[in-house]
């Protein structure tokens, strides 16, 4: 009997939380129709094909639902049995990989990214899906209400690895008209998005506005997307907008998948100094910082420092204290070693992965990593590593490099970045900042 109370309370619990996500996602929907223009279709990203408010709600708790129930086709005897396996012994579809590259802004992920993106015809490989989401919900006001956020994250990239598009559709904006959209974030940073037959002819009037770096494309069908993805053997995601490690649980165990995370980190102090350059609007108040010599450390803009520090490391933790869900499934690379040996990292990280690593890969790493002279742009993926991973040292005040030391203290101490005292250690390259450490 209490056992049947329980359930009761515990489904009870549920729909409330379900509840209030469907509220948050409706204000989301309401604030973007408001926004729009008379000439403007009355749907939005979020208007489930204008479904009942049950049918609202069916949806929702199909987006946004975590349960492994959704996903799982196992009768209960064999999800018991699933219970005391291990995760890494486990049969997948086809042999079939999902590679999840996690990180932050101005860590190197664009370029460790582009490891997998030029695997070959074998990989589909996305850019930043994410964005669109992120941008719909900041437009929307409800971009910082992070259980929502994480979950509507893993419910895309669950659906993103099994090939499906239509999640997604929704948070891109405008619309797409009949599964065809201009509007995909970086499409040009996937080969897999810019490779026939996705590739398709180009329409004359937009021959300038949409293009896959060498080749001209014309908008982006992503019913051709996706039959790409089912094409494609290992599926990878590169994504700078996960915070929570822990939110992804029901990804990892959804039995149709074989998800392998890579968590990205870099030394905090190089971050800042990245981002410095690279958003300079943005850190317009540490470019204050920088100038005058004084940091009030109970500033907002510290404070995110200190949260963004916080939040790596404790993702790291639970990825490094390998829970079953993540075990050998979860692995921790830090940049500034892929930057002194990338091809010897890039093929650690190809073991992790169970994928071979292509000559196309070896090639394209070996011809991106020697360099001598670095190609422009914030963004660009063709550096010589090495000198790269020491140019920050240069170009940050001592002072804000304590003052990340000083918030960042633990982060820095997990992934095995040394302190400083003295702008003279800061500048001297004869001098590591790095730790010998090794996360598995």
């Amino acid at each position: 009997m209490k056992t049947k109370y329980a359930i009761v309370f515990i489904c009870i619990v549920a729909l409330v939380i379900i509840e209030k996500e469907s509220n948050i996602l409706s204000r989301v929907s309401d604030k973007l129709i408001q926004r729009q223009t008379p000439q403007q279709t009355p749907q939005t990203p979020l208007d489930y094909s204008n479904t009942t408010q049950n049918g609202s709600l069916a949806m929702l708790k199909k987006l946004l639902s975590g349960a492994k129930g959704n996903y799982s086709s196992l009768s209960e005897e064999e999800e018991e049995e699933e219970d005391v396996e291990d995760l890494g012994t486990r049969s997948f579809n086809g042999g079939r990989k999902h590679i999840l590259l996690l990180a932050t802004t101005r860590t190197g992920s664009s370029f460790v990214g582009e490891f997998f993106n030029q695997h070959g015809d074998n990989m589909f490989y996305l850019f930043e899906p994410l964005w669109h989401v992120e941008r719909m919900l900041t437009m929307a006001g409800e971009a910082n209400n992070g259980t929502v956020l994480a979950g509507i994250y893993r419910d895309v990239l669950q659906a993103l690895f099994l090939c499906d598009f239509s999640p997604l559709e929704k948070f891109i904006s405008p619309p797409p008209q009949d599964h065809v959209t201009p509007a995909l974030f970086r499409r040009e940073s996937s080969l897999s998005l810019c490779d026939e037959p996705v590739c398709s002819p180009v329409v004359k009037d937009v021959f300038e506005r949409y293009h896959c770096r060498t080749r001209r494309c014309g908008p982006l069908n992503l019913t051709l997307a996706s039959e790409s993805c089912f094409s494609k053997q290992h599926h990878a995601i590169k994504t700078v907008r996960v915070r929570q490690l822990d939110a992804l649980q029901p990804l990892l165990e959804d039995p149709r998948l074989d998800v392998r995370v890579i968590q990205l980190v870099r030394d905090p102090r190089a971050i800042l100094a990245s981002r410095m350059v690279a958003f300079s609007t943005k850190y317009q108040t540490w470019k204050a910082w920088a100038r005058d010599g004084q940091v009030p450390e109970d500033d907002e803009e510290v404070k995110k420092l200190k949260g963004n520090c916080d939040h790596i490391r404790t993702s790291a933790e639970v990825g490094l204290s390998q829970p079953r869900w993540l075990r050998s499934r979860y692995m921790l690379v830090r940049y500034e070693d892929i930057a002194r040996y990338p091809m010897q990292k890039a093929e650690e990280m190809y073991r992790f992965t169970g994928i071979p690593f292509s000559p196309q890969a070896r090639e394209w790493i070996l011809r991106n990593t020697q360099t001598t002279q670095e190609a422009s742009g914030i963004y660009s993926t063709q550096k010589n590593s090495s000198e790269q991973a020491e140019k920050w040292r240069f170009n940050i005040p001592f002072t804000l490099a304590q003052v990340v030391q000083r918030v960042c203290g633990p982060t820095m101490k997990l992934f095995g970045y040394r302190l400083v005292d003295d702008e003279k250690t800061l500048v001297n390259k004869s001098i590591s900042l790095l730790e010998e450490k090794k996360f598995y």
